[in-house]
């Protein structure tokens, strides 16, 4: 964000000079500087050996995603596609991650039950909160009403963490909330998944939750845990994976139909209209996206790659909104 500073004395001054005139001059500047700018790639390349699920991206376009193998953290730059590994994992797994406003990155654990919290400049662990326990996989992760939540698919609950300064204490512990309502319970024992990707809802009162074996939205009460059916207006959230919301646009990664269904979502959650499907021969077993410079960016997870050989890889790929 830039500041206003001398604002008002600039403008007198181009109205003394002719306004147009200083205008019509510095664009052809402005054209040959962002014409001069390399393209920004179609896709970006994971490091082999490294397994992507999640995506966070920074306001200025830095990216991060986490290995469903090994739990390491990947930041890259959207723009050139350069990037390295910040954190080296040592056994628990990063599914969702992201980012809050101190700087950190939350990463949803899979089935240790954990979430951690992680630098995102340097990629120290800066805490590990173990929030369940047993048949268990934290999925997903959004900051919104009040704090970070994130999705259990297994038992019908979501984590709350609240977010501050300080990691550490029992005011920093994750809290569980059941959900009710209309949700649908799943089996216990990790045969079924339940609660998968997670957003707010665009009037910032509620949740958006996923289901992957009822094949729904679900509106959720922070408060309360109550949950209601989006009423859905055509298109489907079936192979519902990760979710982003841009505005009051709603993208629904549906991992094994090699799609991202698009909805106008109404303020409160309660109505998605299906807007249009994206489908992209690049799509690998899709499973989050974000939204960043007029693109959509998908992190292909390729679910039935053979990931025993350390070569295999996979990517991250940009596609028009």
């Amino acid at each position: 964000m830039t500041g206003n500073i001398g604002r008002r004395g600039f403008i007198g001054a181009a109205a003394a000079l002719g306004g147009a005139a200083l205008v019509g001059a510095g664009a052809p500047l402005a054209q040959a500087q962002e014409a001069a700018r390399p393209p920004r790639p179609d896709a970006v390349a994971i490091p082999p050996g490294f397994q992507p699920e999640g995506i966070a991206v920074s306001a200025r376009g830095t990216a991060y995603t986490g290995s469903l193998l090994d739990g390491s953290v990947y930041r890259f730059d959207l723009a050139t596609g350069a990037g390295r590994i910040i954190t080296r994992g040592e056994g628990p797994i990063s599914v969702g991650l992201e980012l809050d406003p101190y700087g950190r990155l939350l990463v949803a654990g899979g089935d240790s039950g954990q979430i951690r919290v992680i630098d995102a400049g340097d990629g120290r662990v800066l805490a590990t909160h173990q929030a369940a326990t047993g048949a268990v996989f934290v999925n997903d992760a959004v900051v919104g009403c009040g704090g970070a939540w994130f999705t259990e698919s297994f038992t019908d609950v979501l984590y709350f963490l609240p977010l501050g300064r300080h990691l550490t204490g029992p005011a920093a512990a994750p809290r569980a909330l059941r959900l009710g309502g209309e949700w649908e319970p799943v089996p216990p024992g990790g045969s079924h998944w339940g609660a998968n990707g997670i957003e707010r809802t665009p009037d910032g009162r509620a949740l958006v939750v996923v289901h992957d074996t009822a094949q729904a939205l679900f509106r959720v009460d922070p408060r309360t845990g109550n949950a209601t059916r989006t009423v859905l207006d055509g298109g489907s959230v079936g192979n519902g994976d990760g979710l982003a919301l841009h505005g009051r646009t709603l993208y629904v990664v549906r991992n094994w139909a090699y799609a991202v269904d698009v909805f106008d979502l109404s303020g409160d959650g309660r109505r998605a209209r299906f807007v249009k499907r994206i489908t992209d021969p690049r799509f690998d077993e899709p499973t989050a996206a974000a939204v960043y410079g007029g693109r959509l960016h998908v992190v292909n997870a390729r679910f039935d790659a053979d990931w025993s050989d350390p070569a295999t890889a996979s990517t991250v790929v940009s596609c028009p909104l």
